[in-house]
């Protein structure tokens, strides 16, 4: 092939033509990797995600397979209708479980929605009631949905498909402090695991080593939105996490999360990833690999 190598002179209106032109490739391009970049594929059927729903100041994780979906906790009841909504996005129509890890508000509050929007085959509780409107709203939606409660304790497990759960706390059912009451799950598939610890403090993290239940795990969800009550040094060391995931809102009046708890997580090279500052945080596993989705 042969080409000419005569230069041909272009007039002002083709430069503007040719100049319009190359802008339009170049902006399509990069529309094209800015999309590729932010668009998560579709769910492979060995496959679990696990979505850390912003909910501002509370707690809301949402871990699903192709055929199966638990939701532990929902947020505050101003969450309600946002947390519904995402469930709504993924087009899951059926919560396997449903897990109140305790009664405060900041947990149960969005749940009454939940009931009442899905098909809840099971809800989990810690075996304490607490005397408020929202706890009350909460089993008042029980009773609407004819929704089944099972009260758990360390030692219980969770079956929904390839979603294997095991509780490691609650181990007593006599706490001074709401909090300890909280259900914290541990979750394996394949060679990695996810931890759940609700608002659990000090002591919960106390009983949870000495009882000597398995807590290793990549990625650990920081109890109590990473209060100074939570997160020890012994709990930390047992759980080796490679990751850590926060669920606080942004400049909340609790100050959460305390100094303490983030100079303890990044003295281990912990990764941090946060609520108030990334939003809603979406991570997917095959049992080998974790990745996580912008």
């Amino acid at each position: 092939m042969f080409f000419n190598n005569r230069k041909k002179t272009l007039t002002k209106s083709e430069k503007t033509q040719r100049f319009a032109l190359i802008f339009c490739f170049v902006m399509v391009g990069v529309f094209v990797f800015l999309f590729e970049m932010q668009r998560i594929p579709e769910q492979n059927a060995n496959e679990i995600r696990i979505h850390y729903i912003d909910v501002g100041q509370g707690n809301s994780v949402l871990v699903h397979s192709n055929n199966n979906a638990v939701l532990i906790d929902a947020g505050v009841v101003a969450a309600s209708s946002a947390v519904v909504a995402y469930i709504e996005r993924l087009g899951i129509t059926t919560l396997d479980y449903v897990v109140a890890t305790h009664p405060h508000s900041d947990h149960i509050g969005g749940l009454p929605a939940v009931l009442d929007n899905f098909e809840v085959r099971e809800l989990w509780m810690p075996d304490v009631v607490h005397d408020t409107n929202t706890f009350e709203r909460l089993l008042d939606a029980v009773e609407r949905n004819g929704v089944e409660i099972t009260t758990i304790m360390a030692g219980d497990t969770l079956s929904a498909g390839i979603i294997q759960m095991t509780a490691v706390a609650p181990n007593s059912n006599m706490y001074s402090n709401l909090n300890d009451y909280s259900i914290v799950l541990h979750m394996s598939f394949g060679y990695t695991g996810f931890l759940f610890t609700g608002d659990a403090e000090a002591l919960s993290e106390n009983e949870m080593l000495a009882a000597g239940h398995f807590l290793q795990a990549d990625i650990l969800q920081v109890a109590h939105h990473g209060s100074a009550t939570s997160t020890t040094e012994a709990f930390l060391d047992a759980v080796m996490p490679f990751a850590a995931v926060i669920q606080s809102g942004a400049e909340n009046q609790f100050g959460h999360p305390h100094p303490s708890v983030i100079s303890r997580l990044e003295e281990r090279g912990i990764v941090i990833l946060r609520n108030d500052e990334m939003g809603t945080i979406v991570l997917a596993t095959d049992g080998l690999d974790i990745h996580l989705y912008d």
